[in-house]
């Protein structure tokens, strides 16, 4: 990795994929490969803390980080919402500027993307997004992860399937976009991509020799995948529920629609899931699953981003 290349990540926001590009976006692959391979041994944040802020409830994404800063020698600050100041009324400008010079970096877990904005606005230490309604790029990385190391440098076809303007979707659509990969959105025509993000997706993929499409149909979305994605339908806090559950059944992952795709397609999911909604049983615990893969990887993935854009 050039001089250059790490500057450019040292000291930066990792609010959404938007604004890395593929090289960048490589080489925290190639870094959490490398973690996971043991290559690397120090502890890179000795001396340092990062304060953990849950505004949701989390199991993967907190245990991860908690244990990916401290492996690396740092200290894990956890500060539920409710026991800030912040939940009586205290702006989050006020919370950037107290935090920046306690900690040396911010990860938050929020309901609305606006609130990691306001906080790396003012901050002057790097905010991570460990969930927000809008993005998950942790997740989106420790995905193209398990898919690397399950087709290596193989040019792939990712259909997910589901709620289209989800988190989780909007940042895999924007990780296979810079890797170049043929990305396909089954999602009924209420629940697409936000347009930006969309239009941001295309763009990148027109660099890195992607596609990415936006269709109404899961069979077809499907057909010569390599990667079947699906999330929950109805997420925290989402206030269309009854709704969701009315449109979405023709979209869940079976053991029919896996069937439609290549052999080998692996199926992805983040959890947790509702088993008999977005996926069945037989197919979340069947050989194509990859999802306990994907939620291992969190780990070495949060290593890679804390590693790169923490310590010069």
């Amino acid at each position: 990795m050039s001089r250059s290349l790490r500057r450019s990540l040292l000291g930066r926001n990792f609010l959404s994929l938007v604004d890395y590009s593929p090289e960048e976006f490589r080489y925290l692959i190639r870094l959490s490969m490398d973690y996971k391979l043991g290559r690397r041994s120090e502890e890179p944040l000795k001396g340092k803390t990062v304060a953990l802020i849950f505004e949701k409830p989390s199991t993967r994404t907190r245990v991860s980080i908690s244990v990916a800063i401290n492996e690396l020698g740092g200290y894990p600050l956890e500060l539920p919402i409710k026991a800030l100041q912040v939940s009586r009324g205290e702006t989050l400008k006020d919370t950037a500027l107290v935090l920046s010079r306690y900690v040396h970096a911010i990860a938050a877990r929020v309901k609305k993307h606006e609130t990691l904005i306001e906080l790396a606005r003012w901050a002057d230490i790097p905010v991570i997004n460990m969930l927000s309604d809008k993005f998950h790029p942790l997740q989106a990385l420790a995905d193209v992860m398990t898919m690397k190391e399950i087709f290596e440098d193989k040019k792939l076809k990712v259909a997910f399937v589901g709620d289209g303007g989800a988190n989780t979707s909007h940042s895999l659509m924007l990780a296979s976009a810079l890797q170049g990969y043929h990305h396909v959105v089954a999602c009924p025509p209420e629940y697409q991509p936000d347009p930006s993000v969309l239009d941001r997706a295309e763009e990148i993929a027109s660099r890195t020799g992607g596609l990415i499409e936006v269709i109404e149909d899961p069979k077809k979305a499907v057909k010569q995948a390599n990667v079947i994605y699906t999330d929950t339908w109805v997420s925290m806090g989402v206030p269309d529920a009854e709704r969701r559950m009315e449109v979405f059944p023709p979209y869940q992952v079976n053991k029919t629609l896996v069937s439609l795709a290549e052999r080998h397609v692996i199926v992805m999911h983040c959890q947790p899931w509702f088993l008999g909604q977005e996926i069945t049983e037989e197919v979340a615990y069947g050989p194509h699953s990859v999802a306990f893969e994907q939620a291992e990887n969190r780990l070495h993935t949060a290593k890679a981003v804390l590693r790169a854009i923490m310590v010069p």
